[in-house]
C-alpha cells in the first residue's frame, strides 16, 4: 500500500548484485544465468532488504518548506554495474587507477529509491537507429579470449532499437543495470506511481558524445534533433501529472530566474511525487540545449548556468572542498545545487570523509555518493545524515528567510 514517504533504510544494507532487478527487493526473483554467477563470485554483495516506511524522510512535516529547503543524498552514475574481473584485469593494463576508478555496482534505480534516495544521474549516447552499442569491444575480446563473460549485453534485443542508451563507457565500462533512457524513466516514474507522496526526486542526464579510449564505435554528437530527442524521450516516459519543467517553475515570469527570486521554489508540500531533470553537461553543449529556447522555454531540464543568466534555477558544483564557498552562495541566493560527496573510489579506499563533511556542510540541496552503502571491501565509509536517514531540512537555508 502506498504510503507517505518517511522510510528509514535498513543502517546495514550493502551493495546489491549486478541482477537485471525492475522490482523491491523484496520480491526478487532468481535472474538469468550471467547475473547468478555475478551474484556468486562478486565478494561486495549482500542481500538488500527493504523496510517499510518510517521516518527517514519525515522533516517534522512540510510546513512551509520550499523545495530549495532541503537537503537529500543521491547516486552518481545510478546504473553503474563495474566491470567483471576479467575485464577489470583487462582495464588496469591501462592503469590500476582506471581500473580502480570504475570498480563499483549500483542496484537498480528501483531499490535506490526504496532505500530513501531521491537523486539519480544517468549518462546517455545517441543511437537513432539502433544497435550502435549492442556489441562492446570488451565483450568481444573476453569472447575471442575463451573467456565465460558473465554479463552479456543486448540480452534482449534492446540495444538493437533506436533510442538514447545508458553507458558508462561503450568499449569496456558497458555493464549497466537499464540499457535504455526509457527503460530508466519508466522504472522511475512507475516507483514514484505507486509511492505518490515521495520527495521530489532529480534526476541528472549527462550526455556523452566521447568515450575515453579509442572507440571502433562511432559517437554521435547530440545535435538539435537529439536533443529534442532527449526531452521527448523524458516526456514520453514520466506521466505529465509528475513532470516538473522549467516552464512549470516559470509560470507567467519572463524568465527562470525572476520567477524564482520573486515568488520562490514550489512549497514542498506542493511537489511531493514530483520527478525533475537537469542537464548535467556545460559549455558548448549546454549551450546548444539553451539555443532557441530562451529561458529554457519548451525544455524538459533545467540547466547548470550562473546565478545571474534568465535560465537561473541549477548549478552543478561537484568540488565541495574547492567550490564550498561559491556552492553557499549560490544556495543562498535560491538556487538548487549538486554537488558531489567522493569520486572514483578515493574516499572509500582511504576511509576518508573529508569531501563528504564539507559537501553536507555546504548546504547544496543534492548530494551524489557512490557509498550511501558501505562497500565492505574497501571501508567503512559511507554517505548518510544522522540515524541512517538521507533526507533531511537543509542547514543552510530555512523558511524564514526569502528565497
Amino acid at each position: 500500500m502506498p504510503t507517505r514517504d518517511t522510510q528509514t533504510p535498513p543502517a546495514t544494507a550493502a551493495r546489491m548484485a549486478p541482477t537485471a532487478i525492475t522490482t523491491p527487493a523484496t520480491s526478487r526473483q532468481p535472474r538469468a544465468k550471467w547475473a547468478t554467477r555475478l551474484a556468486l563470485t562478486c565478494p561486495l554483495l549482500l542481500l538488500l532488504t527493504a523496510l517499510p516506511c518510517t521516518s527517514a524522510q519525515d522533516l517534522g512535516g512540510d510546513g512551509d518548506l520550499r523545495l530549495n529547503q532541503i537537503q537529500v543524498i543521491g547516486s552518481h552514475n545510478s546504473y553503474h554495474i563495474a566491470p567483471e574481473p576479467e575485464l577489470l584485469k583487462m582495464i588496469a593494463l591501462s592503469g590500476q587507477r582506471v581500473a580502480d576508478s570504475i570498480d563499483y555496482t549500483h542496484p537498480s534505480l528501483t531499490d535506490q529509491l526504496t532505500q530513501g534516495l531521491r537523486q539519480f544521474e544517468l549518462d546517455i549516447y545517441a543511437d537513432p537507429t539502433g544497435g550502435r552499442f549492442a556489441a562492446p569491444l570488451g565483450y568481444q575480446m573476453l569472447r575471442d579470449a575463451g573467456k565465460d563473460p558473465q554479463y552479456v549485453p543486448n540480452p534482449d534485443g534492446k540495444l538493437d532499437r533506436p533510442g538514447l542508451k545508458i553507458i558508462h563507457e561503450p568499449n569496456f565500462d558497458y555493464a549497466t543495470r537499464n540499457e535504455t533512457f526509457l527503460d530508466a524513466l519508466q522504472e522511475i516514474d512507475n516507483w514514484s506511481a505507486q509511492n505518490p507522496d515521495h520527495l521530489p526526486i532529480l534526476v541528472l542526464v549527462e550526455l556523452k558524445e566521447k568515450s575515453a579510449v579509442a572507440s571502433p564505435v562511432k559517437l554521435l554528437p547530440f545535435d538539435q534533433e537529439q536533443l529534442q530527442q532527449v526531452d521527448t524521450e523524458i516526456r514520453q516516459a514520466i506521466s505529465p501529472s509528475r513532470l516538473l519543467t522549467p516552464d512549470d517553475l516559470r509560470g507567467d515570469f519572463d524568465t527562470l530566474r525572476e520567477a524564482l527570486q520573486t515568488r520562490g521554489w514550489p512549497k514542498l508540500v506542493d511537489c511531493r511525487g514530483k520527478i525533475f531533470f537537469a542537464l548535467d553537461n556545460e559549455g558548448a553543449l549546454m549551450e546548444r540545449y539553451l539555443a532557441d529556447h530562451p529561458s529554457l522555454r519548451g525544455r524538459a531540464m533545467l540547466a547548470s548556468v550562473a546565478p545571474e543568466h534568465p535560465a537561473a534555477a541549477f548549478r552543478k558544483l561537484n568540488d565541495p572542498e574547492r567550490q564550498f564557498e561559491e556552492i553557499q552562495r549560490s544556495v543562498r541566493a535560491g538556487l538548487i545545487v549538486r554537488t558531489r560527496a567522493d569520486a572514483n573510489t578515493t574516499q572509500a579506499r582511504n576511509n576518508d570523509p573529508t569531501q563528504r563533511d564539507q559537501a553536507l556542510a555546504t548546504g547544496a540541496q543534492f548530494v551524489s555518493t557512490d557509498y550511501w552503502n558501505a562497500d565492505p571491501r574497501l571501508s567503512s565509509y559511507q554517505v548518510r545524515f544522522s540515524q541512517d536517514r538521507f533526507a533531511r531540512r537543509n542547514p543552510l537555508v530555512q523558511p524564514e528567510e526569502k528565497q
